[in-house]
């Protein structure tokens, strides 16, 4: 095996240690929300599902979004973990050409590179789709999260998205439901953006 092999190998192994989702092959392009005006996303999102990452280990996720300047946003995403503490972590993200406004890159860590994170799908007011992948050698690391204006979306915006999903090749077999049980998610405040 060659050192391009080794590594690619390694890190296969090790991302599906993580339950983290690789697939070979390139990113696919999938088409955005038209005319993404991102004044109407701002607000309070709950995670519905997702695809397993690495660095989300709790339920009860949200994202708080608000305007930081113009063409950026700030992001605090909250989590609740088994132990009943709540773990956060506040980022931005900016639009990288105006051309495209549903793609944004953010970061949450000031030397770190930025990911994508592209809006497919949203009415503002109930349900919001969100992808990302990040191109390795030989394969992708995709991302993605179902979201909605309440704890809860109808089944058939679920199953209208996930068709999204699967249009242009996400294994929605994999995507996982996020917990946001009013009574397990209160047994802790989670904290609001700070002004």
């Amino acid at each position: 095996m060659n050192s391009l092999q080794v590594v690619s190998l390694a890190l296969l192994l090790a991302a599906a240690a993580s339950a983290q989702v690789l697939k070979f092959g390139k990113c696919p392009q999938p088409a955005v929300q038209a005319n993404f005006d991102a004044a109407r996303y701002l607000g309070k999102w709950y995670e519905i599902e997702k695809l397993p990452t690495t660095f989300q280990k709790g339920q009860c996720s949200t994202a708080v979004y608000t305007l930081k300047s113009p063409g950026v946003v700030g992001v605090l995403n909250s989590e609740v973990l088994d132990d009943g503490t709540v773990n956060s972590i506040e980022g931005t993200a900016a639009v990288k050409d105006p051309a495209e406004p549903a793609k944004l890159e953010v970061s949450f860590f000031e030397n770190s590179p930025p990911g994508p994170y592209w809006v497919l799908s949203t009415d503002y007011k109930s349900h919001a789709l969100v992808y990302g992948c990040t191109d390795f050698i030989l394969f992708r690391m995709e991302f993605t999260w179902i979201m909605s204006r309440g704890p809860t979306l109808p089944e058939e915006t679920v199953q209208e998205l996930r068709s999204i999903l699967s249009s242009v090749g996400v294994d929605i077999n994999k995507l996982v439901p996020t917990n946001q049980d009013k009574a397990y998610c209160t047994r802790v405040e989670v904290p609001l953006i700070k002004k």
